[in-house]
């Protein structure tokens, strides 16, 4: 029977050599575990940091309009009151000054609760091109205003994506603001006699192929430093006076629920490139 002898020795030392290896993989199932337990705690924890932060953003807003409404009442009693003139004037100033900073607020309180709120989206066959050509013809007048020419390179025919055309528009709406921001800054501190009574150019531009369609939103601002380019869709990251730095997470994060994504193009002194990429309705 020296054939079993032989079969017991090799099972005996296949037990024995895989001994080490079980071990390691019962190491790396209980690593495994940990680590997953670990992420389902962080995203328990963040589900409820996220409710207690909206909560207290809209307990915030309520009392705080109680005080631009007051601040309005006051600044109409003061106007009627038997003061003297430079007293009311110095009193009104003060007052208009408060209530810009409760408008600043509210617009932080707006934008977070836009940002942090959950993303329901409700999505239908779009035509790209006409969705650009009525959000170019609602932001005309400020770019006008602006002194930002815009300009549209758009397909003849129609290029259809499945998107929430309400919020689509919310996040390319907030690409064009950001550019025309930034160009109007950089035409304010600029002493280049070029400029010609313009802040620059904002192109749209789309493109398609390999059943994905691109919509390019071009500037020719200051451009961004390659080392600040990955920061700029960080949360209250602005470059911004005045800015609240939840425009460009905000688009990108309703770009992305559209199963898209948001890539940015940019070198000091020439532009940006923002591009949308989103997939062409089958």
């Amino acid at each position: 029977m020296d054939w079993i002898k032989w079969i017991l020795i090799g099972v005996v030392a296949g037990v024995v050599l895989m001994a080490p290896v079980t071990r390691i993989l019962l190491k790396r199932a209980r690593d495994r575990a940990r680590l997953a337990e670990r992420r389902a705690r962080d995203a328990e924890r963040l589900a409820e940091l996220g409710a207690m932060t909206g909560g207290l953003a809209h307990e915030i807003k309520n009392p705080l309009s109680t005080v631009g409404l007051n601040a309005q009442l006051l600044a109409e009693a003061i106007s009627d009151s038997a003061l003297p003139q430079d007293e009311r004037d110095r009193l009104l100033r003060r007052i208009d000054a408060l209530s810009r900073e409760i408008e600043r607020l509210r617009g932080i309180l707006t934008d977070f609760l836009q940002f942090a709120g959950r993303v329901n989206l409700e999505t239908e066959n779009r035509d790209l091109v006409q969705i650009i050509a009525d959000i170019c013809d609602f932001y005309q007048p400020q770019c006008d205003q602006s002194s930002v020419v815009l300009r549209t390179q758009l397909p003849s025919v129609p290029v259809l994506v499945r998107v929430d055309e309400s919020l689509f528009k919310q996040a390319l709406l907030n690409l064009m603001i950001n550019a025309t921001q930034v160009m109007s800054a950089n035409s304010r501190s600029s002493n280049d006699p070029n400029q010609q009574g313009t802040s620059g150019e904002l192109m749209l531009r789309v493109e398609t192929d390999n059943n994905e369609a691109r919509l390019h939103v071009i500037d020719t601002g200051p451009g961004i430093d390659s080392k600040k380019l990955k920061e700029i869709f960080h949360p209250y990251v602005s470059h911004q006076t005045g800015g609240t730095g939840l425009g460009l997470p905000t688009a990108r994060r309703i770009i992305e629920e559209h199963d898209g994504r948001l890539e940015v193009h940019s070198e000091l002194g020439k532009g940006s490139d923002f591009v949308i990429h989103l997939p062409l309705s089958s």
